[in-house]
């Protein structure tokens, strides 16, 4: 049961600075009787505005600069535009800068979630009790007199993620959303991966979302704009803390397989109508798949998605970022001419391998003129290209080692790859599982490693699916030839020995790969990592090399004696392992490189 019965301490305070006010913990009520806290910041007048907001557990008061000190030292020094303009002074991890929002006649609303930062009670990540109380903070601030009842949610991760969840239940004042990279999906994109346990949920809980926990008190921080405690103003002891929360990362890490637990926390996207702006990053392996399956599977009439490149953070700090989002809801909050009535329904911009990218309007996702082209796996020569091998070949290869790898010839003229992909593979194991890790490469003409900075890697790899064997059932009606779809709701062990066949799903991805280069695939029973000494940046206690701290090497997951054996992968005409690619022919005209 969680602890109760401390007095809440917290009162609300205001302010002017240069024309904006800024009203600092804000009583939000729940339908429940329970009370969160927001920090609004709004213009100094007395007309209403369009709302845009966030809720969520990170601390509304925690600086971005202080939390994040390595992100905003990147921003800062690679994307000076992210920070110009303003004073920085209420910056806070991926929710908007109000400086840059409020003269344009916004009022902008933080509210601590439920259990976090200044609010008590029972934090609990993610649960349907975090949409409802979300509903409720809507529902609030669509009806204060500063507002003129349009309620926009605009956030990145966690406040993307939580957007798709209360879309889903929909409040009547919510006008539109836009989830910059937020999974979509607890046990497909957060929880595990093809079935297997990613380790990242428990360094990220521990590190960003403990360390601000109500309670918290005197041993967390201070907003230096008000010096109250972020996660205050009671300190708790450490079984106190305990008792105030879900082990949500622990819980779901006990349920091997898809129950009603991770189906709580996903939400019902047919239920969202209202309009959707999903951003999506080439290459974050908690949140790439979310915003295009949330870009799919919503029933609103009116959205658009949107791709980029670059860091987790950087883009939606950037002008090209925040240019976007104002004329997303500038057109919808405030019935502005912004130009976005003609807005294409997709923005990709395609990565190249010098790390560029082409931006590029089109009218659906996956590209109607894919040309869906499946490039063999031949174990006798370790070679990949779009001609079946003739003969059946074996090769082995240790679960825990580095893999087999296939490569084409260096190519002959350019090849895009831009969409959703899928690997057909048959293998057999010596023990009764196996993991499958599918990760695609490319190869400059002098044999160096194409890598490309990813949302949290500096060196991240192109693409990559994974699958446990025991895990490949499909969903023969959700399945897709470019998206094979599995239930993980009960496990088919392995015969040692024995073949089976995997279809697994690669992750949306792009790449234009330049004549001369070489395209690559690597299968192994365990992360691919890049090749080279480092040394590699570290994060969580993490060693980033090539996935970002999304690795798969729980102990407790991956027990010995069942996934540290040895795999066989089959090929040849009968075993049929290939990959299926998108490729994207040329068009006749294209934009400008951005």
């Amino acid at each position: 049961m969680p602890v109760t019965g401390h007095r809440d301490e917290i009162i609300q305070r205001g302010e002017t600075v240069n024309g904006m006010r800024i009203d600092w913990d804000v009583p939000v009520p729940m339908s429940d009787g329970a009370v969160l806290r927001a920090d609004v910041f709004r213009p100094d007048d007395d007309g209403a505005h369009p709302v845009l907001m966030t809720l969520g557990p990170y601390g509304k008061g925690l600086a971005f600069q202080e939390g994040f000190a390595g992100m905003w030292q990147r921003l800062v020094t690679v994307y000076p535009d992210a920070v110009s303009g303003t004073t920085n002074r209420y910056q806070v991890w991926e929710t908007v800068d109000p400086e840059k929002w409020v003269p344009d006649g916004y009022a902008c609303v933080r509210v601590d979630s439920r259990g976090a930062g200044r609010p008590a009670g029972l934090l609990d990540m993610l649960s349907p009790q975090e949409a409802r109380d979300y509903y409720d903070a809507i529902e609030w601030a669509g009806t204060q007199v500063w507002s003129n009842g349009r309620v926009g949610l605009l956030g990145i991760s966690y406040y993307g993620v939580n957007q798709w969840q209360v879309a889903a239940l929909r409040p009547p004042h919510l006008a539109a959303i836009c989830p910059w990279e937020g999974f979509t999906d607890f046990y497909r994109e957060l929880n595990r991966h093809g079935g297997i346990l990613t380790c990242f949920g428990q360094a990220w809980q521990d590190h960003q979302i403990f360390t601000v926990q109500h309670g918290v008190g005197e041993r967390g921080r201070r907003n230096p704009n008000t010096g109250e405690l972020v996660a205050g103003p009671p300190t708790l002891t450490e079984d106190e803390l305990a008792a105030n929360r879900v082990e949500t990362i622990g819980e779901a890490k006990r349920r091997e397989l898809l129950d009603e637990f991770s189906q709580a926390r996903t939400p019902d996207l047919a239920r969202i109508e209202v309009p959707v702006l999903s951003a999506a990053n080439w290459a974050h392996h908690l949140h790439t798949r979310g915003d295009f399956e949330g870009y799919a599977g919503v029933s609103s009439p009116q959205k658009w998605l949107e791709v980029h490149g670059h860091e987790h953070y950087a883009e939606f700090y950037t002008d090209y970022g925040v240019g976007l989002q104002k004329r997303f809801f500038g057109h919808f909050l405030k019935g502005e001419a912004t130009g976005w009535e003609t807005q294409p329904p997709v923005r990709l911009n395609v990565r190249h391998v010098d790390g560029s990218f082409e931006a590029r309007d089109e009218r659906e996702w996956p590209l109607a003129r894919t040309q869906w082209t499946r490039f063999h796996l031949d174990a006798a020569s370790g070679t990949l290209g779009t001609t079946a091998p003739t003969t059946e070949v074996t090769v082995d290869f240790a679960a825990l080692g580095p893999g087999v790898d296939f490569w084409t010839g260096p190519l002959t003229e350019q090849l895009e790859i831009t969409g959703p992909a899928a690997a057909r593979v048959r293998l057999a194991s010596s023990t009764p599982d196996a993991d499958l890790f599918v990760t695609l490469r490319v190869q400059d003409p002098d044999g160096r490693e194409v890598s490309l900075v990813s949302a949290i890697d500096a060196h991240g790899v192109l693409a990559v699916g994974w699958l446990r064997a025991s895990h490949r059932e499909l969903d023969e009606h959700r399945s897709l030839p470019h998206r094979p779809w599995h239930p993980h709701t009960r496990k088919l062990p392995l015969a040692p020995g024995k073949a089976v066949d995997l279809d697994v799903e690669i992750w949306p991805t792009s790449i234009v790969v330049p004549p001369g280069h070489r395209l690559g695939v690597t299968l192994s029973g365990r992360d691919f990592e890049m090749p080279g000494d480092g040394p590699w940046p570290v994060l969580y206690g993490i060693e980033q090399r090539g996935n970002g701290v999304f690795v798969h090497d729980d102990p407790d997951d991956r027990p010995a004696g069942v996934f540290d054996g040895t795999t066989t992968l089959y090929t040849g005409p009968d075993a049929g392992a290939s990959l299926l690619l998108p490729v994207i022919p040329p068009r006749e005209h294209q934009e400008v490189s951005r």
